[in-house]
């Protein structure tokens, strides 16, 4: 059986070819052409067909390792769909969830956020296995090559007509704007297909697992920025930066509002978007269990936590800035190695805390 990418190639490309021979027949001597326009249209048929011959496997060779650069019709959209399926299969734990982050080139290059944020996993509390479970959604080739050189697990996110490539995306920007809904749209085809998720901002630390963090019986949860001590208030000041989201019914209705609002609040981020719409009566209709998790365990610049005892992830939040974050994430990995390498009994005598934020003040 031909595979499907070359099919659809070499059918386009029987149809140039057909062309050139019905040409090839209107000009031969027998149909008044005459000899030099025969020699002239054999030419062009043996082009041709040299170049099909060229065209077949760099095509094929494209789609596999540039993905960017893959025209946007519906069977490569079909085609995106089913690799993302086969990458969440392998990355998957047993309960089907799987890690998920995105980057762009300007966190991917080497020294950035992204080094940070894996080597967070290596030197965490029972952190290192969970990599294995984490999907990297790369927005351009860059990133995507970057983690193809470090991770197993990568996923080409292609745009349309929207690059994402090149320098940082400063907060607020047109392209932050279009990246953090594309964000959204794509953790909703997610649920979708069947997985649940953590995902995570790549600027977060993760030095504990957080799982057994989680509430057993909510839908949709979700880190703060500042978090009032009630798990289940929803003025709570959410950061979509972190959240564990189940798979069903609920959370992909929730997700579509999510999307769609955007609409409703043109120039806002996703983040923002929430806040307008978590109290909304839709979400209790639809039987959404919604928590806020506490910054004693999942903290931030906005709102640290205090005790490193008890922390399972650090957020490099309420800063400004590539450079900054760098600089104060690289402080807070110094300050997790120094706790660590506290014999027991002194970690756990006295509460320790961070030198962070520093320049992100």
């Amino acid at each position: 059986m031909i595979p499907l990418p070359l099919m659809s190639t070499t059918m386009k490309l029987s149809k140039i070819t057909s062309s050139a021979t019905e040409i090839t027949a209107d000009m031969s001597p027998e149909s008044g052409g005459g000899g030099g326009s025969a020699t002239l249209c054999r030419w062009v048929l043996t082009v041709t067909l040299f170049l099909a011959v060229i065209a077949v496997p760099l095509f094929i060779f494209n789609n596999t390792a540039y993905p960017f650069l893959v025209l946007r019709d519906e069977f490569f959209m079909k085609n995106e769909g089913e690799n993302l399926g086969r990458i969440l299969k392998e990355a998957a734990m047993e309960d089907k969830s799987v890690i998920i982050t995105t980057l762009n080139e300007a966190w991917t290059t080497p020294g950035s956020v992204f080094d940070l944020f894996l080597e967070s996993f290596r030197i965490g509390n029972q952190t290192r296995h969970l990599v294995d479970h984490l999907v990297v959604v790369a927005l351009d080739q860059k990133a995507y090559n970057r983690c193809l050189d470090l991770h197993p697990h990568c996923f080409a996110l292609t745009t349309g007509d929207v690059d994402f490539s090149g320098g940082e995306k400063y907060f607020m920007s047109s392209d932050y704007l279009k990246m953090m809904w594309r964000r959204i749209l794509f953790l909703r085809s997610v649920l979708q297909l069947g997985y649940s998720f953590v995902f995570t901002d790549a600027d977060i630390m993760w030095f504990r697992d957080p799982f057994p963090r989680f509430y057993k019986d909510a839908d949709f949860q979700i880190s703060c920025d500042r978090f009032n001590g009630n798990s289940r208030d929803s003025n709570n000041y959410p950061n979509g930066g972190f959240t564990y989201v189940k798979s069903n019914k609920k959370t992909i209705e929730f997700y579509k509002l999510w999307y769609l609002s955007r609409k409703s609040y043109p120039g806002r981020h996703d983040q923002d978007v929430l806040n307008k719409i978590k109290h909304q009566t839709f979400i209790t209709k639809i039987g959404l269990k919604m928590r806020f998790l506490s910054t004693a365990y999942f903290g931030g610049f906005c709102e640290t936590s205090k005790d490193l005892n008890q922390v399972c992830t650090m957020h490099a939040n309420c800063c400004v800035g590539l450079d900054r974050k760098v600089h104060d994430l690289t402080l807070m990995l110094e300050d997790w190695r120094k706790y660590v390498s506290l014999p027991v009994a002194m970690e756990r005598s006295k509460p320790s805390s961070w030198r962070v934020p520093q320049v992100c003040l």
